[in-house]
């Protein structure tokens, strides 16, 4: 119960936000939106061995026992809304976290993933997808329905344990009687179920293009029929929508203000850099400084020259409002990965006087590969830049267990509770629901569940586990003190359901008590500094 008092329950709009600079400040995107006249309303395990069917360990099974439990947990939640106790102790661990979602009935346009969905033979029967007056449902409707979430996610279950211990006939029979029920047309359930089976579809699919050796017949696994721009697209989306994002670059940017403030020049390193929604806000913020703004010299670490070109409209724009702002601003951007090789000052173009700052949003856990020692080699690479502080988000999950089933139970609780949170912000015909659906968190899951090896590189760990490797490479947490602008920003998307707490120097951002992200600041200690 300590663990659960810990969490602080979204703020009731009675109190004293303002609405507009909240807006403004954290999430401008929104102003385009809302003077649109409201368009969009309306329309670390860090080993793992090489993946092969021969040489994979067989996943544990789940006991009966087990999976009633899991499957009764999407079902009921009332037991954990329960934030009224004012004991503000510190989390101890995130264990006792609520990993459940409740699947409220909608019906929403959201377009196929797969030409598979046609031939699975899925079809919502007695829906309007017109969007048209909700009708309460009966008792009777209401009991089916629960009815059919159970047995859906029992189906889910046993497919991924069939397809984690390679039987692919029962597998395939497991994925006809899913179709039956998940779609990408219906409730919550529905449609996070929907993209687990595309892709265990696709897990399988490789499962029978597996050779000998372990290699893929075709020389790799399926490439995605989702183009960079409808990502790219799909993110922008999530950002204007939700919080889950601004977030993330809100705590990030308050922690560098914090520190920054004071010098004249400061340099941040931007490992991943794939947009520039981040720095509009920190700009903004500087340019406000009472002794004027101070130097401030962005480079972008990209992953490849496609990814550079698309972004040159972006940091244009950003140049442009920084000198409508007076911040003295340049914009320095390098195709490389963030490679430990890479890493260094005289490729970076470090410099004295500077304060040096390395900013991480959702790209470290990109890192966390089957090989040991990956990402504590990128770690102490940047340690040896000697940055002042050094900004950490990411997703708070544990999706990199040694087995299969273990992360198929983590990921599906997880995205539930996304999935859920989007069926609130959302209405109910909304496109922007699909293309974030569909381009990002389908995206996701299907690398989760298809993918193994080099391919999967959606690697998320939990809060816990972070500051184990961040620890080991030679940093200390310092703690976010920025709960009060989280709640403001919060108050931005009026939506009852969010929820934020601060675990150990770490702020978290929650859907109905289920951790999803988290925000932290480090810096090198002090026993290694030397």
């Amino acid at each position: 119960m300590a663990a659960m008092n810990a969490w602080l329950s979204f703020p009731s709009h009675t109190e004293s936000f303002n609405h507009e600079l909240a807006i403004r400040r954290f999430c401008p995107a929104r102003i385009e939106q809302e003077q649109g006249g409201g368009e969009w309303e309306d329309g670390m395990n860090e080993i793992d061995q090489p993946w092969s069917p021969y040489n994979a360990v067989s996943p544990p099974c789940l006991a009966a026992s087990e999976e009633d439990e899991f499957v009764d947990s999407f079902i009921n939640m009332d037991g954990y809304n329960d934030y009224g106790n004012d004991d503000n102790k510190a989390l101890e661990s995130q264990q006792g976290f609520d990993h459940n979602f409740q699947g409220d009935e909608a019906i929403e346009m959201f377009e196929m993933a797969d030409e598979g969905y046609e031939d699975a033979g899925m079809v919502v029967e007695g829906e309007d997808l017109g969007g048209g007056t909700d009708l309460m449902p009966s008792m009777e409707e209401v009991s089916h329905g629960v009815d059919q979430g159970l047995q859906l996610v029992h189906s889910l279950l046993a497919c991924a344990e069939a397809v984690g211990c390679r039987d692919t006939q029962l597998a395939d029979s497991m994925l006809s009687r899913i179709w039956r029920s998940a779609n990408c047309y219906g409730d919550s359930l529905q449609r996070v179920s929907y993209c687990f089976a595309m892709g265990l579809k696709s897990r399988l699919s490789h499962l029978r293009n597996v050779n000998a050796n372990g290699t893929f017949a075709n020389g790799r696994m399926a490439v995605s029929s989702i183009n960079k721009e409808e990502k790219m697209e799909a993110f922008h989306l999530l950002h204007q929508t939700t919080p889950y994002i601004a977030f993330g670059f809100m705590a990030a940017n308050e922690a560098i203000l914090k520190t920054g403030k004071g010098n004249d020049s400061l340099h941040i390193i931007d490992l991943g850099m794939e947009h520039c929604l981040q720095w509009p806000s920190l700009i903004r913020t500087l340019a406000q400084e009472p002794e004027g703004p101070p130097k401030l010299r962005i480079t972008g670490l990209v992953k490849d020259g496609d990814s550079l070109s698309g972004l040159k409209a972006s940091l244009k724009e950003l140049a442009e409002y920084a000198a409508t702002m007076g911040v003295p601003l340049q914009l320095n951007t390098v195709s490389d990965p963030a490679t430990p090789a890479f890493l260094t000052k005289e490729s970076l173009d470090v410099r004295e006087g500077e304060v040096l700052f390395v900013n991480s949003i959702m790209h470290l856990h990109k890192y966390v590969k089957e090989s040991r020692g990956s990402l504590k080699a990128v770690l102490q690479a940047i340690k040896k830049l000697g940055p002042t502080l050094v900004t950490v988000v990411e997703q708070d999950a544990n999706h990199n267990g040694p087995f299969f089933l273990g992360r198929f139970l983590e990921s599906l609780h997880y995205y539930s509770a996304i999935f859920d949170s989007l069926e609130a912000s959302l209405p109910r015909s909304s496109p922007q629901r699909m293309k974030i659906e569909r381009g990002h968190f389908g995206e996701e899951i299907r690398n989760i569940v298809a993918f193994e090896g080099s391919e999967r590189i959606e690697r998320h760990e939990r809060a816990d586990q972070w500051r184990r490797q961040l620890g080991r490479a030679g940093f200390q947490v310092v703690g976010m003190k920025s709960m009060s602008q989280a709640r403001m920003m919060l108050s931005v998307y009026g939506c009852d359901g969010y929820s934020l707490a601060c675990e150990k120097g770490c702020l978290l951002l929650g859907w109905k008590g289920k951790p999803i992200m988290l925000a932290s600041a480090w810096q090198v200690a002090k026993a290694s500094s030397s």
